[in-house]
């Protein structure tokens, strides 16, 4: 599956293998080890062609983190350096796609990887459902209390 991602990254996060790895490496929030093995190589494919790339490939790794922070599930030693190297890179990966046009989707997946890589998975989260509508509610929320 991991193999098929690079032919997917201009059509689109909804189909195979997503679909499938979504189900089988973060479905309702569990993660395990092969969840903690696939971000490099999601980070990887992303890292080829950032601006072209779907938001999918920002979201996937933040959505990992998240559910790693959440459930407080440790990443496997030998799996640490690789994933943690790898989330590291999703900030500069994400100003690498700053000169291309961001949907509201896309601001959302690139604002939660930059969130998740600096360990503010809550924040990261939030983003993630972050729309403008949302946005507005929350702050006209925010300015009345």
């Amino acid at each position: 599956m991991l193999a098929q991602l690079k032919a997917l990254s201009t059509s689109g996060g909804k189909s195979e293998p997503w679909f499938s790895l979504w189900s089988a490496l973060a479905h309702q929030g569990d993660v395990y080890s092969a969840s903690f093995a696939a971000v490099p190589h999601v980070i990887n494919v992303l890292a080829t062609a950032p601006h072209t790339v779907e938001a999918v490939f920002f979201q996937f790794p933040a959505w990992v983190e998240i559910c790693r922070k959440k459930t407080g599930v440790a990443v496997p030693k030998d799996l640490t350096a690789s994933y943690f190297e790898a989330l590291s890179r999703l900030p500069a990966l994400v100003a690498a796609a700053s000169s291309r046009e961001w949907s509201e989707e896309f601001l959302q997946c690139a604002l939660s990887a930059i969130a998740a890589a600096k360990g503010a998975a809550e924040v990261a989260e939030a983003v993630q459902e972050m729309s403008e509508s949302v946005a507005g509610e929350f702050l006209e929320w925010f300015y009345e209390h």
